[in-house]
């Protein structure tokens, strides 16, 4: 008989304990506690292996560490929803089962669900033994299809990727498109801050290509002026410019049958861009002074830490190139949105350096992780490391403590960021107290934290940067 949410821990009593063997695992995910605790003592009861998360955010890292049969997911919940959680269960093992629920019945939502791959829908106020009916179909259709091999299970996306570090949400999508794009030849566009781990993800991209076993080729577009850059790309023929004593061969022919990763592609000239256009195009170029025609077969990964989109609107950069490199775009988020990763890439870099330069050091203390929780970082995952290395070389016990990182990042240990006295605080004081708060809003995302203030994202990494000077005028820092 149905029963409201509330009542469904009262109606569990009712039901003897019954060993039974294990009918199936069930992750159970709902923001309501009492219906999440009274389903879950419910299948426990019924002879099921059963987990719980209390969002779908927290849900995601337990479709990998649990690999459940099942997933029971309430529809609306705050920030991932039924649906998203639907698509990521589903992404990582086509065959999992996933039922929803909702007190929002409808035929819209259902009929959505169902077109997303539901193995069922079911709306509150619950009838629990016909969830558990239903769970049991759905189980035993999911383990008939996995037997037959109808379709291959996914690997769950990894909590790292070589040398890329992440559980988070962010990092956990970002390591998805890399296995997706890898075994293409499509170009991919990689968009993060500085040190947020672009060229890694290029070369992880590459390493699970069919190319893998050929070159991959690295070029820093912005360290070269044009006609050096041109020369690099492409190469020139003898004579072809002042000190030019000798052919030589471009980059593109360097990674003939494999990667070439250009780096901060949103400081190329309008010029090497139309010639970077064509060869995206037809994959041929002409050395710089030369009139061959030459033909390579190299898969084009490009990397900035700009807006391209708004330099195409502000006719900086092609259209038709951009959208020649974002066939596939991978967005790399900046550390201060990936607070669950800051202590598990701190602990990646203490036993790296610990090992390099022979320390016995093992750990990191409360008052240190929390510290490096509460700095943003405006150099991303490259200035923890740094930070992390110069730690593990400075210490002098067995654990990390927050005078290792330095008197800068000490300094936060001990301070909160309110707001300025007014009067008698500057502008500028003003201005990053704002950024600072939005930021916090927002989830530390710089565009969003730029169009709510109504500035561009370049001042407020720029105001973050601040953060690591001593002179900065504001005393109380984030």
């Amino acid at each position: 008989m149905p029963i409201s949410p509330a009542g469904l821990a009262r109606q569990v009593l009712l039901f003897p304990v019954m060993a039974r063997k294990k009918r199936g695992q069930v992750l159970v995910v709902d923001d309501e506690p009492d219906a999440r605790r009274a389903i879950a003592d419910f299948l426990a009861l019924e002879g099921f292996g059963v987990e719980m998360a209390a969002n779908g955010y927290k849900a995601l890292p337990k479709l990998a560490e649990l690999d459940p049969d099942c997933v029971v997911t309430d529809l609306v919940m705050p920030g991932v929803d039924g649906l998203e959680l639907l698509r990521r269960a589903l992404a990582d093992d086509p065959e999992r089962a996933v039922i929803i629920i909702t007190g929002h019945a409808g035929i819209e939502s259902a009929v959505l669900a169902m077109r997303e791959g539901a193995a069922d829908y079911l709306a509150k106020p619950l009838d629990l033994r016909q969830l558990a009916e239903r769970l049991d179909r759905a189980i035993a259709r999911r383990r008939l299809r996995t037997a037959m091999g109808s379709h291959p299970r996914r690997s769950p996306a990894p909590a790292r990727i070589d040398s890329i570090v992440g559980s988070s949400v962010a990092m956990q999508r970002a390591f998805q498109v890399v296995q997706r794009v890898a075994p293409a030849r499509a170009s991919v566009l990689i968009v993060g801050e500085s040190g947020t781990g672009k060229e890694l993800v290029a070369s992880a991209i590459h390493e699970r290509s069919p190319r893998a076993d050929r070159p991959f080729v690295k070029l820093h577009c912005a360290a070269l002026a044009e006609p050096l850059l041109e020369s690099e790309l492409f190469g020139h023929e003898r004579g072809a410019f002042t000190g030019a004593a000798a052919r030589r061969e471009g980059r593109f022919l360097q990674a003939d049958g494999g990667t070439l990763l250009l780096d901060e592609i949103g400081e190329i000239s309008p010029g090497v861009q139309i010639k970077l256009l064509r060869f995206l195009q037809e994959q041929t170029f002409e050395r710089v002074g030369g009139n061959e025609t030459l033909h390579v077969d190299v898969r084009v990964i490009a990397a900035t830490n700009r807006d391209l989109e708004q330099l195409v609107q502000e006719g900086a950069f092609r259209e038709d190139l951009y959208y020649r490199l974002a066939v596939v775009s991978i967005e790399m988020p900046p550390l201060r949105a990936r607070g669950a990763d800051i202590a598990l890439l701190a602990m990646h870099f203490l036993r790296k350096f610990a090992g390099e330069n022979d320390r016995h050091v093992f750990g990191i203390t409360d008052e240190a992780l929390e510290l490096i929780k509460r700095y943003p970082w405006p150099g991303n995952v490259r200035e923890l490391e740094n930070a992390v290395e110069r730690a593990v070389v400075v210490t002098r016990g067995p654990r990390l403590v927050p005078e290792d990182f330095g008197p800068h990042l000490a300094l936060l240990a001990h301070k909160s960021y309110v707001m300025p006295t007014i009067p008698g605080c500057s502008i500028e004081e003003l201005e990053r107290y704002a950024i600072l708060r939005t930021l916090e809003h927002t989830g530390g995302s710089t565009s969003q934290a730029a169009a709510l203030l109504g500035i561009s994202p370049r001042k407020i990494q720029y105001r973050l940067a601040e953060l690591r000077s001593f002179g900065c005028p504001a005393d109380e820092r984030h």
